[in-house]
């Protein structure tokens, strides 16, 4: 079977990301169909797959600040012409379900979201801070893209895998397209339980922008003065380390060893924001421990209440710390939070994937 891969952009590391890597091994050899590649910004062994860019490639800066030039993404992935393949499978966040397939091929869009800024834009308009004035010139251009995202949604795809039930019911109420939910691929052998008792901390391991909305759990553990660990970096660090009481710890970046160690002994990793999936937590659980999460998103896939974790509503300050007043870390049996967790291993992720696309294509 010939197969062609086709990806937004890659210029920055993300679930996405993670995603293309696992279908690059299942389809070994496929070219990857992109808008833009930033080999500096990407893991090194990306430099051995046969990735294929736009002529968005050339564009001054688009490396670093691909956003800019939003409305050159459809063009981009219209220009291409895909010949002599039998499937073409999209990872999409963005515009690339919008590739001409070849005559006699099956398009399958593995749908990350459908895309975010153009039909959940008032939520991304106020996180991101866009002003008035770059509002009032971006919602016309919104409106031609909408309409353009629907055409590629209703025409050029064959079949749509979703996420996460969240991400099925979206695509039913933004494409009017009936979808299946394979959950991205977690490699749950790199978070494996420690058979050490948690420690009294608390964990929060993510990019630090708005949407993620780690300000909840700093002030949370402010409140109760507990000890929280934060890993990752981004924008928001800066404001929230300003925020940030004596309990609080910024990691930075940390290796993958000691963030399985974080991992193992904390007594709870917290999961504050609303996310299409969230890797992150069924790596916590894998590593057998359980997660406080908001009540919404890809978490109501993966988390279970009084097994692996627990939910919080609404997504605010107080409502987090009435979980974590009564949260007893003892309660969750890791056994149980690793047994959930490896639902979502990459091996179960290849199975579910080849069977649908065999059911479809040989």
């Amino acid at each position: 079977m010939r197969v062609a891969l086709v990806h937004d952009w890659l210029n920055q590391m993300g679930g996405a990301e993670n995603v293309l890597e696992t279908l690059v091994e299942m389809f070994p050899g496929a070219p990857i169909y992109t808008s833009i590649y930033a080999p500096d910004l990407m893991p090194p062994e990306y430099r051995q797959w046969d990735i294929r860019t736009s002529f968005m490639q050339r564009l001054p800066g688009v490396a670093r600040h691909h956003q800019p030039y939003l409305p050159f993404y459809p063009l981009a992935f219209e220009r291409f012409r895909l010949r002599d393949y039998d499937l073409v499978l999209s990872n999409k966040s963005a515009f690339c379900h919008g590739i001409r397939k070849p005559e006699g091929a099956v398009h399958v869009s593995y749908c990350l979201t459908p895309t975010r800024f153009l039909w959940l834009y008032e939520s991304y308009r106020e996180r991101e801070a866009i002003g008035r004035v770059a509002d009032m010139a971006l919602r016309p251009l919104l409106a031609l893209l909408r309409r353009w995202d629907l055409m590629a949604a209703r025409k050029r795809v064959d079949y749509f895998i979703a996420i996460s039930e969240e991400v099925r019911q979206r695509i039913k109420r933004i494409y009017g397209r009936e979808s299946v939910v394979i959950h991205p691929p977690v490699d749950t052998g790199k978070f494996t339980p420690s058979g050490e008792p948690p420690e009294p901390y608390f964990l929060v391991a993510s990019r630090l922008i708005p949407y993620k909305r780690i300000d909840l759990a700093v002030e949370a553990a402010n409140r109760l003065k507990l000890r929280l660990l934060v890993v990752g970096d981004g924008r928001d660090r800066p404001k929230l380390e300003a925020m940030a009481g004596p309990t609080v710890e910024f990691l930075g970046r940390v290796s993958l060893e000691r963030l399985r160690r974080l991992m193992q002994r904390c007594s709870a990793f917290l999961f504050p924001g609303l996310e299409d999936f969230g890797i992150a937590p069924v790596e916590a659980m894998a590593a057998g421990r359980p997660v406080v999460a908001y009540r919404g998103g890809g978490a109501l896939d993966t988390v279970v209440p009084g097994v692996t974790g627990e939910f919080f509503h609404p997504q605010t300050v107080d409502a987090l710390v009435q979980v974590l007043e009564r949260f007893d870390p003892l309660a969750y049996d890791p056994a149980a939070c690793r047994r959930q967790a490896e639902r979502f291993d990459t091996g179960v992720f290849k199975e579910k994937l080849t069977a649908f696309i065999d059911a479809r294509i040989r």
